[in-house]
């Protein structure tokens, strides 16, 4: 398939099939005597993994980690230990993202309770 029907079947743009291609997440493709770039089923099933990958936050260089082993090792397992510890880092943290939301929040509620407070002596004194 060329790049435009590629692109299409896997929701990118040809900009992002080629940035890709530059960064090494895509093995640069083939060209006919056209000069048409040409990619094959692979291609695509590859650029949905990448997709997967960035749905689950991974960044560029994470997914750059993971890809060749993912698709060059038999059983996966060396690419599939490599995603777990890409999450397991993910999930620590997002736990402290929400552990300091959660204290934020706190610090919200305490003022608030102090103002209502404030505003109410002052409505009781001018009552």
């Amino acid at each position: 398939m060329t790049i435009g029907e590629l692109a299409q079947r896997a929701k990118v743009t040809p900009r992002t099939i080629r940035y890709y291609e530059s960064l090494g997440l895509l093995a640069p493709s083939e060209r006919e005597g056209s000069g048409f770039r040409y990619y094959g089923p692979e291609v695509l099933a590859r650029l949905k993994k990448i997709d997967y990958m960035k749905n689950l936050n991974f960044s560029l260089d994470e997914i750059k980690a993971v890809i060749e082993v993912y698709y060059t090792e038999p059983t996966n397992r060396q690419g599939k230990v490599k995603i777990i510890e890409i999450l397991q880092t993910h999930l620590k943290e997002t736990d402290e993202k929400i552990a300091s939301f959660q204290q934020f929040r706190a610090e919200i509620t305490t003022q608030i309770a102090k103002l209502q407070k404030s505003v109410e002596e002052t409505d009781t004194k001018t009552s």
